[in-house]
This record gives C-alpha cells, sequence and structure tokens, in this order.
C-alpha cells in the first residue's frame, strides 16, 4: 500500500540536480498548493550557491543521501545528468520517498526495469517526467485518434528539432533521439496503444561532439491484428541555423483514412523581433515572467504528481512500465542507427 497523506499537511519536496532545469523544477514546486520546496542537492558546489541564492533557499547539500537520509523530506525530484538516474532513483525508492523521475527514466533497459521492479515495493509513489503527455495540444489529438475522428492512422510525421547553439550544448551530455525523439516515439506509442513492430534509423554527424547532430527513425505500426500498415517517422535534428527563431522546432504531423491532426508547438504565439534577431518565446512549458507565479505544462505535470500523493491515486497518466518501454525501444533505435539495419521490437516489453 503506497504511503498516503490522509490529513493534507504540505509535502515537502526537494530537488536532486539543481543545474538549469533542477531549478526550474524548484521555481514550480514553490508555486504549488500543498506544496513546500524543502531542500536542494547539486554536487556542483559553485552552481548550487548561485541558484539556491536566486531562489533563497538555505536547506542544500552536495550529497544526495544526505536529503534521502532527512525523515523530513516527503517527494524528491530527480533533475540530474541522465546517466546518473539510475543510482538515485534506486536510493530514492528504497528509502521510501516519492519519486518524480525526469526522462528518460535511466541509460539502459536493465537499469529501468530494476527501477520499476523497485518502485513497485517502495512506500513511495513514482513518476517519469514524460512532460508532452501533459501538454493539451498531444493530449486532445490523442483523444480525436481514439474516438475514431480521422479513421484509422496511416501515418505519423513527428520532428522536435533545435538551432545549433542549443544544440551544441547538449551533444557531449545525450544523443537527439534519447533527448528529444524519446518524447515523440512515446507520445506515438500513447495515441496508437501498441508498440511497433521494427525500426530503422540513420544519425548523421555534422559537428564533433559525441553523439550526432541529427538522427531519423521509421517505426513500424502497422497493426497485424487488424491488418491494417502504419508508419511513424520520427526527426530530430540538433543542428539547425542558429537564428532559427523557434525555442524548439516541435511539430506533429497525423494521417488517417478519414482526416488529418497537425501539432505546432514551433510558434508559441509570441514573436520578439528586435534589430539583431527573431526569437519565438516559450509560453506553454515553463514560461518564466519575472514577478510572476510560474505556470505552463511543467507546473501541470508536478500538480498531478502531488495530488496523486495527497489523494493515495494510482499514477495513470505516465506509467513506469511506458516509460521503460519508451526507453527500451528507443535504445533499440540507436542500436539501428549504429549498425545500419532494420532491427524487429518484441511484441511485449
Amino acid at each position: 500500500m503506497k504511503r498516503a497523506n490522509v490529513i493534507m499537511q504540505p509535502l515537502n519536496w526537494s530537488i536532486i540536480g539543481l543545474g538549469r532545469f533542477g531549478k526550474i523544477h524548484a521555481e514550480t514546486v514553490r508555486e504549488i498548493t500543498g506544496v513546500h520546496l524543502h531542500s536542494a542537492c547539486s554536487r556542483n558546489a559553485q552552481t548550487l550557491q548561485s541558484h539556491a541564492s536566486d531562489l533563497q533557499l538555505t536547506n542544500t547539500t552536495t550529497d544526495y543521501q544526505d536529503i534521502l537520509a532527512d525523515r523530513a523530506v516527503d517527494v524528491v525530484s530527480i533533475v540530474t545528468h541522465w546517466e546518473d538516474h539510475f543510482q538515485v532513483a534506486i536510493a530514492a525508492l528504497q528509502a521510501g520517498k516519492h519519486v518524480l523521475l525526469e526522462k528518460p527514466m535511466a541509460a539502459t533497459l536493465e537499469q529501468c526495469l530494476q527501477i520499476q521492479e523497485c518502485s513497485q515495493h517502495s512506500d513511495g509513489k513514482f513518476m517519469v517526467g514524460h512532460i508532452c503527455r501533459f501538454d493539451p495540444r498531444y493530449a486532445l489529438a490523442r483523444e480525436s485518434i481514439m474516438s475514431g475522428d480521422i479513421g484509422t492512422i496511416c501515418s505519423i510525421h513527428a520532428r522536435r528539432n533545435l538551432p545549433t547553439v542549443a544544440g551544441n550544448i547538449r551533444l557531449d551530455k545525450i544523443s537527439p533521439l534519447i533527448g528529444d525523439g524519446i518524447h515523440d516515439l512515446d507520445l506515438v506509442m500513447w495515441m496508437l496503444g501498441r508498440r511497433p513492430l521494427s525500426v530503422m534509423a540513420k544519425n548523421v554527424r555534422v559537428h564533433d561532439f559525441k553523439y550526432a547532430d541529427i538522427s531519423w527513425a521509421m517505426f513500424d505500426f502497422s497493426d497485424p491484428a487488424a491488418d491494417h500498415e502504419t508508419i511513424a517517422v520520427i526527426e530530430t535534428n540538433w543542428a539547425l541555423p542558429q537564428n532559427t527563431p523557434t525555442v524548439i522546432d516541435a511539430q506533429m504531423e497525423i494521417v488517417g483514412t478519414a482526416g488529418q491532426i497537425s501539432i505546432n508547438c514551433s510558434k508559441t504565439g509570441l514573436k520578439v523581433q528586435t534589430l539583431k534577431e527573431t526569437k519565438y518565446k516559450d509560453t506553454m512549458y515553463w514560461p518564466q515572467v519575472t514577478d510572476q507565479r510560474q505556470t505552463g505544462i511543467l507546473k501541470a505535470e508536478l500538480e498531478y504528481f502531488a495530488k496523486c500523493i495527497h489523494h493515495d491515486l494510482p499514477i495513470n497518466i505516465i506509467t513506469a512500465k511506458e516509460a521503460q518501454q519508451a526507453m527500451e525501444i528507443v535504445l533499440l533505435a540507436e542500436e539501428s542507427a549504429q549498425c545500419g539495419q532494420l532491427l524487429p521490437i518484441s511484441p511485449s516489453g
């Protein structure tokens, strides 16, 4: 039985990994009713001091074990480097904390399976931060698909591309497919309600970083039981021109036998044009407005997790198994790109 907060006492929430995105988590947590930003951790003492000062947060440490040993901490956001997710998540679950683990779940399929297993025996609730499931544009598109508004799905083309400057910051840390492509793979599986049958992927290197700048992956989502073919193409290009105006060029085209759905997250509704540049500002995910309350899709995601804890509700919008399967299949796409071959995908994960 998961631990429940019968009396609506504030949840003490801690951030493990107070870097750029960890700070955004912290700012968002502070705006959630029934939640108290309790503490934060970062291995980088200088970054920790700077961000904690901005947040006016005095309870900090450079060792995440201090956070887990603190009985006052109810919830942790794990916003560390993705290859560190496994050890921190396992330790947090074993300590009985409620765990919001940023995606991707972990670095290997075995690690994902171990985290999933550990979460089933922990006193705390567990959720992986697949934020796009909380984006109403994708959620409403899924509802249209499930209600049959556009017939049977024939093809999906998703793209999630970045300008070179943003891409270059990331390409020594994570690949485009694992960093961004996993969002769209997870969304497609969520929308269609099934796993793909196979994948063929290709990487293209533009700059000399650890990971290639561009990845395309083609998935066969055909449904053998319905004798109908479906294809999904996922494009991740982190080498767009430096002056590209979008924060992120994220779009999805869904074609069915009786209609089409188009999602465009690139044009945010706010374009700022100066003599030097033109940029679209984030108005949806975690828009940051000086002297105003934090809003956006990240807040909706964290509020949902807090609600599930407060009322002892099951985590249904994104389950641990779904997060594990998304990582499993995106790793197969990476393997396909490396070996240059079409790889079959098992019907169950």
